[in-house]
């Protein structure tokens, strides 16, 4: 018997594995969230697939997403990564990614880690939606959007309460797999 998967990622490998592995799982390590806080950026206005796909070359063009090394970046990596054809070559997002990772810093020495600070908008506990078809879901909540106000107050760039709560439910903040998914249950 094949698995019920959430409709959006059924009939691509890439998405399938993603959906299986890691959509709406807890994360709470902060190299990972800030991995996630990445792609969801360079996400904004565009299809998470096509984000997918450039994984691994946002991997290797952001140095395995060390954000204390991408806080430190300069004009010349800068320019390099307009020149990557493997990423996304948007100067705003660039740009962003490397002020986000100085307030990730800022916010890790106010709280002891980004998780701390982020988890602390949801009680620590996953939100668990009943939803039917994914296309149901919302794209913001009042969480998503106080989180999105204060990262903005704290300096982010590209945290669109939208942004956000993509955010929320990747790193499983949120579960919104539908209630006929196989993953339901197990997140």
């Amino acid at each position: 018997m094949e698995k019920q998967r959430c409709g959006w990622c059924v009939g691509d490998p890439l998405y399938e594995a993603y959906h299986d592995k890691e959509w709406g799982i807890p994360v709470k390590d902060d190299a990972i969230l800030f991995e996630f806080l990445v792609l969801e950026t360079f996400q904004a206005g565009l299809s998470w697939i096509t984000i997918l796909k450039k994984r691994e070359n946002f991997r290797t063009a952001f140095d395995n997403f060390q954000y204390a090394h991408i806080a430190n970046y300069k004009q010349p990596k800068i320019d390099a990564l307009l020149k990557d054809s493997g990423i996304v070559r948007n100067q705003l997002k660039i740009r962003a990614t490397i002020g986000n990772a100085k307030a990730f810093l800022e916010i890790q020495k106010e709280y002891g880690s980004f998780s701390t600070y982020l988890w602390s908008f949801t009680e620590n506990k996953s939100i668990k939606n009943n939803v039917i078809d994914y296309t149901e879901a919302p794209t913001t909540t009042a969480i998503s959007d106080s989180l999105s106000k204060d990262l903005k107050k704290k300096g982010f760039k590209f945290v669109g309460s939208t942004v956000m709560y993509a955010f929320m439910q990747a790193i499983g903040m949120v579960n919104d797999h539908e209630i006929t998914c196989f993953r339901y249950d197990e997140v």
